[in-house]
């Protein structure tokens, strides 16, 4: 049946006509369309327990892929021989049920993040931030804890691949003596070329050094698709040379983001998400209100982004006039610039509130901005006299403009100059610029060699394909965002015939026996004066080499080259292509639980869209899954339409790297191809856009009305000045009295609690993904989600208030409450969900008999239900990738949060033994454990001293559906923001008003 179209004047009419506080979560909701209802007449969505579509279970589990079949892995790996340092003291032996944590790191962007890679009898199965680490301070994002399904693949590519006389399967040894034989015609290296992504690998890029002096005619390449050539080019354009540019958040007051999700996605997204929270908390116990201080964040931006979601203030504007928003704001700080936006009053309040701020004050460019902006935001920050940017020398090896190097190599491939080319990761083929005919040039070279992870459009169009090894199969090193230095280990031998870049690149220089290990240690004892083997021992142990950083320079401004270059006002329909907050570039597209992941604010699952704001469908006359064609300069694709409330006007923004033929069976064909529009003159934006609605419908599946809990005051804040006035405000109109038939238990020993901070949660999802990684959570597939099966076990829940042109957001996660008059308990007719001694509401799976009363009793709806048997109790290979201490729930059995039992049991078994109370801090969830910004705290609510205890004494702290008297153990702290008095008004009912 077709779903009821969204009527957009309605919605407005009725967002205007609300009065008080206007929270809401999806346009449907707004509406009241039929879906919605009939979602929320029924606790269990029509049709779920039965399968009513056409696909067969064996279809099913092939479309899993990387979810769950896992079928392929031929045998379990052991340890590589090489000596690797745990994290923590190893034993004399491997003691079953006791894993082992090894340092390392996850890269991202060519940027170093520090991991610790938890360890199972030999094979890795979670990963962990490192405390240790600069970068992440024990943080990771979504994609380090999801980089272990990618490992597990079974669609990864398994052995080298010749395709000179049709696809044929070989071997190392077949690839070398023909590489050899190549190598031999090449002289000086004038016909050799090599492509990699982003490199700041030390030993890597002394090995392609090494190569060029050995050939000194080669030439080397960097492209990735999402790549830093703005922020590279508008540092060059500001002080004339090349730099790498950090931002210390703990020492910002007042912060102008122009475009930038710095919270998110950038190479120093985890530290900056931790700094910008410590220096904006009002949750500590004892808060009364006074003398609290927190720093501003002001968001200018095209896209709703988690960034933008935590501003005080945000303004929704297309990317192509923010430049003239900056400069206007530059030369109301007096710079020598000129500028024009027609928002006056924002620019006067935001100039003046910087100018405050002084060496408090920062602004930070967005990586999508063109050059000319990255300059000015120099410029700024150094009128100001900004303490909280830093400025060193490059972290990534030669700053290529990465576009001009792939244009380059495309010419001499083109002009017959190349006669060996060797990519080193990457899938330009796929994601090269539309105007940039990479696969006809590539097919002028008589010698091409591919090394990838999956044999993808890059390796089909090659002469050789060499399997890669995973950054845990392989040892190697990087630098982070500081330049910090990281020793990755290896956690497993190569799960199957792949091969490491340095490798592969020892190979050109002849030396096809070399091993990666020897190669990254080959290099540091050549850089490290001293003991050597004390100071590799330390740096594999800590994960970070010791004074690695690279130093603070000195810097100065070309004030003329300011006003020398500018980009040019969006006229006309503006496009915006943006890498997907969950597959990226596409390098993810074949894993399963980032697919299935709901990107943030718009919680799309299994597809891109055309992202639109409200008065931009009623402009184009068209709704959410209305298909249209998206066509600019000469090529065309088609599209469905998504409403996104909070995008800039007369822009549409599509994400990246969807619509691929090879990725593998969960990741081909999904979505559509935005890569086939995208010019290399217009990476990140263009105007001009042409826009055609076509007679099509295309069903996308989102998450946003799922398990909603109808409106009631669930997600709570305020301002500063409300904080102020009435530290208590996030209880207004509570009941004061609690009531109950049943005596309070007394809890003698732990009573384990959490406390979530709704200011501080970003809406990242790595809480979301690294449930899935602790826990052994299956994936559905995008028609299951649509039917609102999804099997999360905590979700984030997504409000926005106000109007939906520029709504505020705020995001809710929301897990099972852990209640202690949990209603779920009482309706259970075979006693699979209990209350512990210690206050958690527990399951035991094997008495589950699938009544579903307890989802049908559970008020926040965190219940999950297994419709299908996702357990392959065959397959031995799934074993690899599961977490041994978390029971595999089979089919017919009722699923949910546990509190990360498993980590309290493992605490209690240490405590015991050296006699002694678990200690504050000593058990972190999985979800705490990830979280970037510190949102989540869980501990033991009956000691009065655990910082949970001191949270849950905090005034902001509240209770979700407290009405309901069932005493959830998880309790909220209500989101304080610290508005600009000039920009923002609050009437007497609690209604936001925002200049």
């Amino acid at each position: 049946m077709e779903k009821e179209k969204l009527n957009l004047a309605t919605i407005r009419e009725r967002l205007s006509n609300k009065q008080g506080k206007k929270y809401w979560r999806s346009l449907e909701e707004v509406a009241s369309t039929k879906e919605f209802q009939k979602f929320m007449e029924a606790e269990f969505p029509a049709g779920l327990s039965e399968w009513k579509d056409s696909v067969s279970r064996r279809n099913f589990l092939k479309l899993m892929g990387a979810g769950m079949a896992m079928a392929g892995l031929t045998a379990c790996a052991s340890q590589p021989p090489e000596k690797i340092v745990p994290y923590v003291d190893a034993p004399e032996q491997i003691i079953p049920g006791e894993p082992l944590f090894f340092a390392s790191a996850f890269l991202m962007g060519g940027y170093a993040s520090g991991v610790l890679v938890e360890s199972h009898m030999g094979r890795p199965t979670k990963i962990e931030g490192n405390p240790g680490h600069p970068a992440s301070l024990g943080a990771t994002d979504l994609f380090a804890q999801a980089s272990i399904l990618t490992m597990y693949d079974p669609d990864r590519s398994r052995m080298v691949v010749e395709k000179t006389k049709g696809p044929l399967r070989s071997d190392w040894d077949s690839f070398t003596s023909a590489l050899n034989a190549a190598m031999e015609t090449l002289g000086n290296g004038a016909g050799l070329r090599i492509l990699s992504e982003t490199v700041t690998s030390p030993s890597l890029a002394a090995q392609m050094e090494d190569l060029k002096a050995q050939y000194p005619q080669a030439m080397c390449h960097q492209y990735e698709p999402v790549n830093r050539d703005n922020v590279r080019e508008g540092a060059r354009m500001a002080f004339g040379e090349d730099v790498e540019t950090q931002y210390q958040l703990d020492k910002a007051k007042v912060i102008l983001s122009l475009d930038a999700n710095f919270l998110i996605d950038m190479p120093g997204s985890l530290r900056y998400a931790r700094d910008f929270m410590d220096a904006r908390r009002v949750s500590g116990a004892g808060h009364d209100g006074h003398d609290v201080k927190m720093n501003r964040l002001y968001a200018v931006e095209s896209m709703p982004t988690g960034t933008g979601a935590t501003a005080d203030h945000r303004l929704a504007m297309k990317s192509g006039d923010i430049e003239g928003f900056a400069r206007a704001v530059a030369q109301k700080l007096g710079l020598s610039v000129e500028g024009h936006s027609d928002h006056r009053d924002w620019i006067d309040a935001i100039a003046e509130d910087l100018q405050d701020a002084g060496s408090g004050a920062l602004v930070i460019p967005g990586d999508n901005q063109p050059p000319s902006v990255h300059a000015l935001a120099h410029a700024i920050n150094n009128a100001l006299g900004s303490q909280a940017v830093s400025y060193t020398d490059p972290v990534v090896m030669r700053s290529y403009n990465q576009v001009e190097s792939l244009k380059t190599l495309v010419d001499d491939m083109n002009g017959g100059k190349v006669e060996m080319l060797v990519i080193l990761g990457g899938n330009p083929a796929f994601n090269a610029p539309a105007d940039i005919n990479f696969v006809e040039a590539l097919a002028q070279v008589p010698f091409s060699v591919h090394l990838g992870l999956y044999e993808n459009e890059t390796a089909k169009a090659c002469a050789w394909h060499i399997p890669q090894s995973s950054y845990l199969e392989a040892w190697a090193d990087a630098r982070a965002y500081d330049g910090s230095v990281t020793i990755m280990q290896p956690l497993i031998m190569p799960l199957y015939q792949s091969k490491s870049a340095s490798e592969l690149l020892a190979a050109l220089a002849g030396q096809a026996d070399a091993l990666s290990h020897d190669l990254v240690r080959g290099y540091w004892e050549g850089q490290i004066s001293g003991n050597f083997d004390k100071v590799w021992q330390t740096a594999l142990h800590d994960g970070v080499l010791a004074d690695s950083a690279l130093p603070p320079k000195s810097v100065s401004v070309n004030a003329a080259a300011l006003s020398a270059a500018s980009h040019a006002a969006s006229e006309g329909l503006e496009i915006s292509f943006r890498p997907d907050p969950t597959i990226w570039d596409g390098r993810y597209a074949n894993n399963g639980w980032l697919q299935e992941m709901a990107k943030p604010i718009n919680k799309l699952t299994w597809d891109n869209a055309a992202i639109v704001s409200l008065a931009t469908a009623e402009k184009m006359g068209v709704t959410n899954e209305d298909v249209v064609n998206l066509s600019y300069q000469g090529q065309s694709v088609e599209a469905p339409i998504l409403v996104m409330p909070g995008h800039a006007n007369d822009s549409i923004t599509v994400y990246l790297g969807y619509g691929q033929s090879a990725a593998g069976r969960v990741g081909a064909d999904t979505g559509f191809n935005a890569y086939s529009i995208r010019p290399s003159d217009a990476l990140w934006f263009a105007s001009e856009l042409q826009v055609s609605k076509t007679e099509k419908r295309y069903a996308l599946a989102h998450t946003q009305t799922h398990h909603n809990m109808e409106g009631r005051n669930l997600a709570r804040g305020g301002s500063l000045e409300e904080f102020k006035a009435d530290p208590h405000f996030a209880h207004a109109g509570e009941h004061s009295q609690v009531m109950s038939m049943y005596e309070e238990h007394s809890y003698k020993g732990y009573a384990w609690g959490m406390s979530i901070d709704i200011g501080a949660c970003t809406g990242c999802n790595a809480c979301v993904m690294a449930c899935y990684a602790e826990n052994n959570i299956p994936i559905v597939g995008k028609d299951e989600v649509a039917n609102g099966r999804e099997m999360t076990w905590i979700r984030i829940d997504h409000y926005f208030e106000g109007e939906p042109d520029n709504p505020a957001s705020i995001h809710q996660p929301v897990m099972c409450q852990h209640c202690a008059g949990a209603p779920c308990e009482v309706v259970c007719p075979a006693g699979a969900t209990v209350h512990s001694r210690e206050g958690l509401s527990d399951m035991a799976y094997n008495r589950c008999i699938g009544t579903r009363y307890c989802m049908n009793n559970c008020p926040y709806k965190t219940r999950r239900f297994n419709y299908l048997e996702y357990t392959d109790y065959e397959n031995q290979s799934l074993e690899l990738m599961r977490n041994p201490d978390v029971t595999v729930r089979a089919k017919g059995v009722v699923e949910k949060c546990s509190f990360c039992v498993q980590r309290i049991n493992a605490a209690r078994i240490t405590a015991k033994k050296e006699d002694r109370q678990i200690e504050d801090g000593e058990v972190q969830t999985a979800c705490q454990a990830v979280c970037p910004t510190n949102a989540i705290v869980f501990g033991n609510i009956a000691d009065e001293r655990s910082l949970v205890s001191m949270l849950k004494e905090s005034p902001l702290d509240y209770e979700l559906l407290g009405e309901l008297n069932i005493g959830p153990r998880a309790t909220y702290l209500a989101r304080v923001k610290n508005f600009n008095p000039k920009l923002h008004t609050e009437d007497m009912s609690g209604g936001e008003h925002h200049g």
